[in-house]
C-alpha cells in the first residue's frame, strides 16, 4: 500500500480492525502489536489515536524483540506448550485492551463492546491454538509442529490486513474460524483427556507393580 488507508472509517470498519486485534492477539500477540506499530509508523495506515503508542519507536523495537523471541519458542515442543500457559495471562486482557482503544475514551460504549469482543475472541483463538499444539506434541515428529506455527505466523498479517482493506470479506474469515476453533476445542479437548487418562492409567499400573 502506497497510500495510508483514511481513518474517516465507520462504525462497522472500526468493529472489524476491533475484533482483527482481538482475536489475533490470541495466536501472536507480539506480533500484533508489532505489525500494527509498524502499518502506522510507515504510513500504510493511519491508526486510531489509542493506537498511536504502538508505533512509537521504543515500542516498535520492544514489541519486535519479544516477537523475534516468541517465533522460535512457538517453534519448540514443549517450550510452545509452556510458552501459550504462560501467556493464558496476558493475551487476553491484551487483546481486549487493543481492541478498546480502536474507539478511545471519547466513544466509550463502543470501546467497551470492542473490549468485550476483543477479549472473546482472544480467549477463543488462544485455547484453540493451546490445545492444538498440546495434541501436536504428542506426535514424535517436529515438522508438524513447525507447520501449525508457521500457519499462526502467516494468519496474523493477513487477517489484520482484510480488516483494514477488505472488512467485510474479514467477518465472513473470521465467521469461518471461529466455527474451525471451536470445533477443534471441543474434539481435541477430548482427545487430550482421554490421552490423560491413559497415562495416568499407566503409571498407576507401574507403582501397582513395583509394589
Amino acid at each position: 500500500m502506497n497510500e495510508a488507508i483514511a481513518m474517516n472509517l465507520d462504525t462497522p470498519q472500526l468493529l472489524a480492525v476491533a475484533a482483527a486485534l482481538g482475536w489475533a492477539s490470541g495466536l501472536r500477540l507480539y506480533a500484533v502489536v508489532f505489525l500494527t506499530g509498524l502499518a502506522g509508523f510507515m504510513g500504510w495506515v493511519d491508526l486510531p489515536q489509542g493506537l498511536k503508542m504502538l508505533q512509537h519507536p521504543a515500542m516498535l523495537g520492544a514489541s519486535g524483540l519479544m516477537l523475534f523471541i516468541e517465533f522460535f519458542a512457538d517453534k519448540i515442543p514443549g517450550v510452545d506448550t509452556l510458552w501459550d500457559l504462560v501467556h493464558t495471562v496476558i493475551r487476553i486482557p491484551a487483546g481486549a485492551a487493543l481492541a478498546a482503544s480502536v474507539f478511545g475514551a471519547d466513544q466509550a460504549t463502543w470501546a467497551t463492546v470492542a473490549a468485550l469482543l476483543g477479549g472473546t475472541l482472544a480467549a477463543t483463538s488462544h485455547v484453540a491454538k493451546a490445545t492444538t499444539r498440546a495434541a501436536v506434541n504428542t506426535s514424535p515428529e517436529p515438522f508438524s509442529n513447525v507447520a501449525m506455527s508457521l500457519l499462526g505466523d502467516g494468519a496474523v498479517p493477513a487477517a489484520l490486513w482484510l480488516s483494514w482493506a477488505h472488512p467485510l470479506v474479514f467477518f465472513a474469515v473470521l465467521a469461518l474460524a471461529l466455527v474451525v476453533m471451536v470445533t477443534t476445542i471441543v474434539v481435541l479437548a477430548k482427545f487430550l483427556r482421554g490421552l490423560v487418562r491413559r497415562v495416568a492409567g499407566r503409571s498407576r499400573e507401574a507403582m501397582a507393580q513395583e509394589k
